[in-house]
């Protein structure tokens, strides 16, 4: 591509891209010495090297050309950086912009700042070398590869002056999120969107391999994504002159058609276009080291790394480092103080401009709170409990349907489900938007639309992804999939609650709005899936997370969960987990019964339970399945053992029943007695795997008396009623542990209990015989 730059602009450039190799450089080996003004000697080098070179080189170069292309159109843009270990690249540049030194004043933007940021690098206590939160204008870690592209179209959905760069590292390339989220931009809408500019870097190699993607020809590579729907520009070279010639004026083309692009769609033309993608094909390991002890290092899997190792060790490889560091010409990039040169500044965008400094990239600056209708105007009416059934979570529906209604103008909330909408009965948001769908449209299509803010995607990884970088970048959401298949995406999750842990110790930071997940079609009533969707796994990826970033909440019916829902999407700063199934369901509390009860996290029950001031036995409960089996088993056991004092305890607040000292929604020492007494022994049924239980209980007094009765991995294609006996959790299984703990057991326990595995043994036959469960279980309601 003949290039029109001129050349005091290309040597900007490359002076620029000089300077954050460079400081790459530094971070990776040294502790001190920055500007070699003496010989590198072995103390000036870091006691461990723990520096990733292989990707910086063309990070930095991306970098520098953004802020080119910024400052030439007055862009919003920010930077997601793929590559796993790409934080030497972006630390350097967001140094050189001075926005590290503002935000963190003893890393000043001289020698000494510069001394100071080559030794918290990847050292102790410092920064990791992927991109993380403290690092500004970051809203993606590289961390776990795979997500660079999904966090990158949340950014940009409902942004529509915001331009991404997200960079795609030819090894993330490979990974089943990333192939999954080219996709994006069938929901993309350049009526009402931002841009998204991909770039596949392929730089041929990950850790000891080469790269599937990089070992094919560009027609291939080419095919691939135009096969993706996109349109791939080429840049490829290893002559720095020739790639920043092509690169800019490639990126000039990208953005001109992503113009192009918006202003047509804006004006009313519909349909999908082909948006612009760079394939940026560079040496691994640019501009280091070629050959290190007669072995090459340039364009191969060994610049991935740490090129030159044992530095401290060996003098020829002192040397070498030396040499290479010079070759950056630092002396004309960095004046006596250490501070860059004047005429570096002419490069870096001003103030916001900066992407470093995007409010954007710290999305609680920009961030507006939701309008939320009063969610008890959606309450199940309870006149007494367990007398009516309802789908709780077609009340949620509604519930949204008016959240959707009443942000519009705002256009700050999505909802993203994996094609699941309507099977999790959250169908009428449908009645207030559409589910967006940018690709054509055919006759019989339901409800899809390029403006819907229903965003349905067969891929847990797709929803997931755009919903953390849509809450990272300003805005709220809520992401409802099947109980199960969440453990698709349990990493992901993981890694954004480390991230907002992480950004808890950094000020500058302003909180973002809570990634709210709501899993329904539950382990107990998947009746016709069978065993491979019975799995509750979820919430223990949930619970081993930090309290002050972590929530779990089990509510048992309708108004407890419009109750946990509205206070969920007005938190901040959490990863909120609800768990409610989607079947009809008896309901328990009225609505004031349910605002209070949610208030507390747990409470007695006292109408289920029987002379509750002095029990002999506790039947606890957390979740919807095992609140009913756990009321039914105390309604039996007052009507066959109407002598036995039984308390219900129901917990809605999974974590109220931690120890204060490991949760701050952990109920203190005093409360927790007066819910489940100093001594006397619980029967808790509990809606995940009974270790999660045990494990929250520890530290309580006297834990061992709780006996945890909970999902066991038994599981088949069967009634509703079978699933809670086949692990053990049904009303008479929990009978027959309440008789045997009891401190005062009733004379006829033992024929109370041959009667429950009477029943036990008639419900096996009735099963297999009639394929339902007996009606006396069924159709069960509470009577006083």
């Amino acid at each position: 591509m003949p290039h029109t730059l001129g050349a005091s602009e290309l040597n900007l450039l490359d002076a620029w891209w000089r300077a954050a190799n460079y400081l790459a450089v530094g971070q990776i080996y040294l502790q001190s010495n920055p500007l070699l003004r003496e010989p590198l000697r072995p103390e000036h080098i870091k006691p461990r090297l723990l520096g990733h070179w292989g990707t910086s080189p063309g990070l930095s170069l991306l970098y520098a050309h953004m802020n080119r292309l910024i400052r030439k159109r007055n862009l919003d843009a920010i930077f997601l950086a793929g590559p796993g270990h790409g934080g030497p690249a972006l630390i350097a540049n967001v140094w050189l912009e001075g926005t590290w030194s503002e935000i963190y004043p003893d890393v000043s933007r001289d020698g000494q700042g510069m001394d100071r940021l080559f030794r918290q690098f990847s050292t102790p206590y410092g920064v990791p070398s992927h991109v993380s939160p403290p690092v500004p204008g970051s809203i993606h870690e590289g961390g776990e590869l795979g997500y660079v592209l999904t966090h990158a179209f949340g950014a940009a959905f409902d942004n529509p002056d915001l331009v991404v760069m997200a960079v795609v590292g030819d090894g993330e390339a490979e990974t089943g999120p990333l192939e999954g989220s080219w996709k994006g931009i069938s929901f993309l809408n350049p009526a009402r969107d931002g841009a998204v500019l991909p770039v596949l870097h392929l730089n041929g190699y990950k850790i000891a391999n080469p790269t599937v993607l990089a070992r094919k020809g560009d027609e291939e590579v080419g095919w691939l994504l135009r096969g993706h729907g996109y349109e791939p520009f080429f840049v490829v070279g290893d002559d720095p002159a020739r790639v920043h010639a092509a690169l800019a004026e490639t990126l000039d083309a990208c953005h001109d058609r992503i113009r192009e692009i918006q202003q047509s769609a804006r004006a009313g033309a519909p349909g999908r276009p082909r948006w612009p993608l760079i394939v940026l094909r560079t040496p691994k390991g640019w501009t280091g080291p070629q050959t290190v002890d007669g072995v090459q290092v340039e364009g191969t899997f060994r610049a991935h790394q740490v090129p030159i190792a044992q530095v401290r060790e060996n003098p020829d490889h002192l040397r070498r480092l030396e040499a290479w560091m010079k070759s950056y010409r630092p002396e004309e990039l960095f004046d006596e103080s250490g501070a860059p040169r004047d005429f570096l500044d002419a490069l870096a965008p001003r103030g916001q401009k900066r992407m470093s400094a995007s409010p954007h990239a710290n999305g609680g600056r920009v961030l507006v709170p939701l309008e939320l209708p009063d969610y008890t105007d959606y309450a199940v009416e309870v006149k007494a409990p367990a007398t009516v059934r309802h789908e709780s979570v077609r009340q949620l529906g509604a519930m949204l349907r008016d959240v959707f209604a009443k942000n519009r103008r705002q256009q700050n909330f999505r909802l993203f489900c994996p094609d699941e909408l309507t099977s999790n009965r959250l169908g009428s948001v449908l009645e207030t938007t559409e589910r967006c769908w940018v690709e054509q449209r055919v006759a019989g299509d339901d409800h899809l639309a390029p403006d819907g803010r229903v965003m349905e995607v067969l891929s847990e990884h797709n929803c997931e992804g755009w919903l953390e970088g849509y809450v990272l970048t300003g805005r709220h959401g809520l992401f409802c999939t099947y109980e199960a298949f969440a453990m698709v995406v349990a990493s992901m999750t993981t890694q954004h609650a480390k991230w907002l842990e992480m950004c808890r110790e950094l000020p500058w930071r302003a909180p973002v709005a809570s990634l709210n997940v709501l899993l329904t079609s539950t382990c107990w009533r998947n009746d016709h899936n069978g065993f491979s969707h019975q799995g509750p796994g979820f919430i223990d990826t949930l619970i081993s997370k930090q309290g002050e970033v972590a929530r779990v909440y089990l509510p048992p019916d309708a108004n407890c969960l419009l109750s946990v829902a509205d206070h969920c999407l007005r938190s901040r700063n959490y990863v909120n987990l609800i768990v409610i199934d989607k079947q009809p369901q008896l309901q328990w509390l009225s609505m004031d019964q349910a605002r209070a009860h949610c208030a507390r996290g747990a409470g007695i029950w006292d109408w289920a339970s029987s002379g509750s001031d002095d029990p002999d036995v506790v039947l606890g409960c957390a979740g919807d399945i095992p609140t009913l089996e756990t009321i039914a088993a105390a309604h039996w056991l007052r009507q066959r053992a109407p002598g036995l004092q039984v308390r219900v305890v129901n917990v809605v607040d999974l974590f109220a029943i931690a120890d204060p000292h490991e949760h701050p929604h952990g109920v203190p020492a005093d409360q927790f007695v007066q819910l489940f007494t100093r001594d006397v022994d619980v029967v808790f049924a509990f809606h995940g795997y009974p270790n999660v239980l045990h494990a929250l209980l520890h530290g309580r007094q006297n834990a061992r008396r709780f006996h945890v009765r909970g999902y066991n991995e038994e599981g088949t294609t069967t009634t509703p009623f079978d699933m809670v006996v086949l692990n053990r959790i049904s009303r008479f299984h929990l009978a027959i542990e309440a008789l045997r703990r009891a401190r005062r057991p009733p004379e006829n326990a033992d024929r109370l209990i041959e009667e429950c595995e009477l029943m036990l043994r008639r419900h096996t036959a009735y099963v297999k015989q009639q394929l339902e469960d007996m009606p006396e279980i069924r159709d069960w309601t509470w009577t006083p």
